[in-house]
């Protein structure tokens, strides 16, 4: 599976992963890095907020507008 963004790109949370139950749906990142495929098959991302980094599968986000 291929990357669906790029480095640099802003991108929102459009739905809570199972292991952020704190996370807030709609918040703004740029993507700082791109992961490889997980077991599942889907590509993941390093991203970064004002609140810090983390990591996100590629289901998990949206292209910022």
């Amino acid at each position: 599976m291929s990357h669906k963004f790029k480095v640099g790109q802003h991108v929102r949370q459009s739905r809570i992963g199972y292991a952020e139950p704190a996370s807030v749906p709609g918040a703004l990142f740029v993507v700082v890095r791109l992961m490889p495929e997980d077991r599942t098959g889907e590509v993941s991302y390093r991203v970064k907020s004002a609140a810090g980094e983390r990591v996100m599968r590629e289901g998990e986000i949206t292209l910022a507008s």
